[in-house]
């Protein structure tokens, strides 16, 4: 595994990766940057193309390692560009675009095109996009939309760069390399011993990103009341330990220390079985009685990764002896598993999912109050969320053919 450090559209962006990962997959998979999309994966159809050091590049075809301490830009990148501006409007006016497959590339490309050169012809500008392939225009649109941008630059008295401010030799994000001197420590040296091992393992680490950068793809809010007083719901809620035994499929794989956590969720989606190990922070506030548990997993078999923020409310209930509890839940979801993350699905799971956790910490605490020797088992131990998705699809289909005829 390799640690690469990369700018990605103006800000830091670290992950541990495999070395033969290429970097379109490093953007998707780690940095939720989905705007790239991977057609081919030969650099043959230039859906995946992106800059890299201003340069357009195949990212399919890259490896991200090769890219350390480059400048990545995707098309999400270039939201505030000029000339990708422009060229949204046009595509759009000249109809330069039907299904948007290969529309990323093909705008990041195209942007190039209007950057270098001065006044190409139609034939001129056909031999340039020639690298990036749609199967649904028939390329008219696109190029008079990149024609169009090239003569109205022009007008307002805007002059090509002919070099694109290509400034470094070689291949796209290789200019970063380090050069070694004759007394320089040589890249690859034997282990000295115990000490030499753990700097080495110390070393690659991956840097973890800015909270403060992470925002939850998705996010919603749910609620339940349980049958017990307000102080000892919250009470139980200051146990790691037990409020993760009430979850199904989690458990801990060791005791919480100064509120850090790890541990491992077991997930069943049809036939894929995934376990995502991982840690989570654990803060509490008996004042307002609130909290939050902030964590992030992987399952390597799947090569799935999740990162979330849960934030709870404990409150006394409408009745006495009855405590609301209210979750806002935000995360988000990549890789293989990603497939099942809509929002619309993931809040119908997570709702029964929820509703085994209160079926779970009623026992618990129903066997505490009757004094009960030993710790309650949870009633509910594996939930498969493929049959929970298979529901709660029959259940919109369900819902639309009664109101398509009328019927409730």
């Amino acid at each position: 595994m390799n640690t690469v450090t990369l700018t990605v559209n103006g800000k830091p962006a670290s992950a541990t990766i495999e070395p033969r990962t290429h970097l379109a997959d490093f953007l998707r998979e780690t940095q939720n940057l989905t705007g790239t999309h991977i057609g081919c994966e030969h650099g043959v159809c230039g859906a995946c193309t992106l800059l890299v050091d201003g340069v357009p590049t195949r990212s399919c075809i890259t490896y991200a390692v090769a890219c350390q301490q480059a400048e990545v830009t995707t098309v999400e990148g270039l939201d505030n560009d000029d000339i990708a501006a422009e060229l949204r409007t046009a595509f759009s006016k000249e109809h330069g675009l039907q299904c948007g497959y290969c529309t990323p590339g093909m705008i990041v490309s195209a942007r190039d095109v209007v950057l270098r050169m001065d006044a190409p012809s139609e034939h001129d500008i056909r031999i340039a996009m020639s690298g990036n392939l749609c199967r649904c225009t028939g390329y008219v649109g696109i190029v008079r939309a990149i024609q169009g941008v090239i003569t109205a630059r022009r007008a307002r008295g805007i002059a090509a760069i002919p070099d694109g401010n290509r400034k470094i030799l070689g291949p796209a994000g290789s200019g970063h390399a380090v050069p070694t001197t004759n007394g320089a420590e040589p890249r690859a040296r034997v282990s000295s011993g115990p000490a030499d091992t753990q700097a080495r393992a110390q070393a690659a680490k991956p840097v973890s990103r800015p909270d403060a950068d992470w925002k939850p793809q998705t996010t919603f809010t749910q609620g339940f009341t349980v049958a017990h007083p307000v102080d000892v719901v919250w009470d139980f809620f200051g146990n790691i330990g037990e409020v993760a035994s009430c979850l199904p499929g989690a458990s801990l794989a060791g005791e919480p220390v100064d509120g850090h956590v790890e541990g491992q969720i077991r997930v069943k989606v049809g036939p894929i079985a995934a376990e995502f190990q991982g840690v989570a922070d654990v803060t509490r506030d008996d004042a307002t009685r609130t909290g939050t548990i902030s964590g992030s997993g992987k399952d390597k078999r799947s090569n799935s990764a999740t990162r979330g923020l849960i934030g709870y409310a404990v409150r006394p209930g409408d009745a006495p002896g009855k405590t609301k509890v209210d979750v806002s839940i935000g995360y988000t979801l990549t890789g293989m598993l990603a497939q099942f993350g809509r929002s619309g699905l993931v809040q119908d799971v997570a709702g029964r999912l929820i509703a085994a956790f209160v079926q779970n910490l009623e026992a618990k605490l129903a066997h505490r109050e009757q004094g009960q020797g030993g710790e309650a088992p949870p009633v509910i131990t594996e939930l498969d969320a493929g049959s929970l998705v298979s529901s709660v699809v029959f259940g919109r289909l369900k819902q639309f053919f009664a109101s398509l005829f009328g019927r409730r």
